[in-house]
């Protein structure tokens, strides 16, 4: 890409405000676009949707960080402007890249934006919006994946985006005012915030009403003991989260129950079951597949960069150390565990423990069996953990190469969704609380020493996990969008 660089403005205010004013113009068309066109907007892969001003503008200033491109609001409210004023059907549109690539190619050709906008989406122009019914979604379970599943679902819901939270299963409730307790889980997160919307309880129909959505919430001991079809669910998705059943046999207990014809579970399967890294292996969901997992978020962390890497040169074997969050299944203070150590207070050790994710990336990529190596240690800290990846190398590079390679990958690859970018020498654990990618290239971290690599991936164990599952939640309901632009 051509790196082109804004000359300094003569007045930083003034430049500061006619952006601002750009930024606030944009959330009309955003808005407009999803709700009326069933278009979803974006900027270099940031949803523009339900964000604020400020959050926009910020977006803007990342993508001048890392793309080398001075990229802002100059150039991207137009692209917006003219697409809602056109007729378009359902996609999913990246007006940063369209914006970028107008200046770089279309520009000084002499075409006109209007005119490189409609050739960009020509074939979305007057397209029938799917009409289809919305597939229903039910979570058999409430913890730390559900209630991100239920935010993540409820978020995409306003847009007609053909999947509909129907209802979550949890084990029966032993407070008389369980209702509203699962509620105020879901309101507010220690962690991840406010919920953005509002939450009514509806204690007559047995729901939770987040943003016009009902939610049923159903109380049940067992997968085959739920009549969904009786609450008017039908041929539901149901997402597992609970990790109880973790093979075909025990997952196979929610096909037996009524309006139910595909499950996902969120965490690794066994057996011969699928485990799925969405961008990786999702091509190897079948139409007929009823079960699938999404594996770890240790496994859907490492597999995308693995395999990057591995495409341009080349992995020999290595050794993945993963430094994890703290999760439910350790004790607050020390107490008995089955498991070795992990019965020790989570919020005063660091806990070494085992990872299965070294060995499952060969469940994704086959060529990686054998290869890799893998250990965990468990540290204080609630969410967002860090995978160290020790390689080596095929060919010989250097860091700033290596880099260079990963920041291509991170911006214009296919895999641009599962793997984040960051250059910022002061960037810590927190600063990646709700990435949306399955992993975060830290790359002043790098180490390069000829065939020698060693890289360190940021990831949200819980919320860019989530994002992996909502992806290939929407392959196995049958959710597809024309993305643009297409190159």
């Amino acid at each position: 890409m051509t790196e082109k660089v804004r000359g300094r403005p003569e007045n930083y205010f003034t430049d500061w405000k006619e952006r601002e004013a750009l930024a606030e113009g944009m959330i009309p068309l955003v808005g407009r676009l999803y709700r009326e066109k069933n278009v979803k907007t974006y900027l270099y892969g940031h949803s523009l949707h339900n964000e604020s001003v400020l959050a926009i503008m910020q977006s803007h200033r990342k993508v001048r960080e890392i793309e080398q491109n001075e990229l802002s609001e100059f150039e991207t409210f137009p692209v917006l402007q003219i697409l809602s004023d056109l007729d378009l059907g359902p996609a999913h549109i990246d007006v940063g890249r369209l914006a970028v690539h107008f200046e770089e190619d279309a520009k000084p050709k002499g075409l006109s934006l209007d005119d490189y906008v409609k050739q960009e989406v020509a074939d979305l122009i007057g397209a029938n919006a799917n009409d289809s019914e919305p597939r229903d979604v039910v979570l058999y379970g409430f913890g730390r994946i559900g209630r991100l599943m239920a935010r993540l679902l409820i978020e995409k819901t306003g847009g007609g985006e053909n999947l509909r939270l129907r209802a979550i299963v949890v084990r029966p409730g032993k407070a008389k005012n369980d209702l509203e307790k699962r509620a105020n889980l879901l309101r507010r997160d220690s962690v991840h915030g406010r919920f953005p919307g509002t939450i009514r309880v509806d204690e007559e129909a047995q729901a939770l009403v987040c943003n016009g959505n009902e939610v049923k919430v159903i109380y049940s001991g067992a997968p085959e003991d739920v009549d969904y079809e009786s609450f008017g669910i039908k041929n539901a998705v149901v997402v597992d989260n609970t990790g109880v059943w973790r093979d075909n046999d025990g997952l196979g207990r929610h096909l037996k129950a009524k309006g139910v014809s595909k499950v996902i579970l969120t965490a690794p399967g066994k057996g011969d079951m699928k485990n799925i890294v969405f961008g990786i292996n999702n091509d190897d969901v079948l139409p007929e597949d009823t079960i699938v997992s999404a594996a770890s978020c240790t496994t859907n962390a490492i597999s995308p960069p693995l395999k990057a890497l591995n495409d341009e040169y080349g992995v020999v074997q290595g050794h993945v150390e993963t430094v994890h969050a703290y999760t439910n299944d350790q004790n607050l203070i020390d107490n008995y565990h089955a498991s070795d150590r992990r019965g020790r207070s989570a919020a005063m050790n660091m806990v070494i423990t085992e990872t299965g994710a070294a060995k499952a990336v060969a469940k994704v990529l086959p060529e990686f069996a054998g290869k890799l190596t893998g250990n965990a240690i468990r540290v204080p800290t609630p969410n967002v953990s860090m995978a160290i990846m020790n390689l080596t190398l095929e060919k010989e590079t250097t860091k700033e190469e290596l880099n260079e390679y990963m920041r291509k990958i991170a911006l214009h690859s296919d895999l641009r969704k599962q793997i984040g970018y960051s250059n910022s020498n002061e960037s810590v654990s927190t600063d990646f609380v709700g990435s949306r990618a399955a992993c975060i290239f830290d790359s002043l971290a790098t180490i390069v020493n000829g065939k020698n690599a060693v890289v360190y991936l940021w990831y949200d164990n819980e919320f860019g996990y989530s994002c992996q599952v909502h992806r290939l939640l929407e392959q196995v309901a049958g959710v597809k969008y024309a993305i643009y632009p297409k190159d």
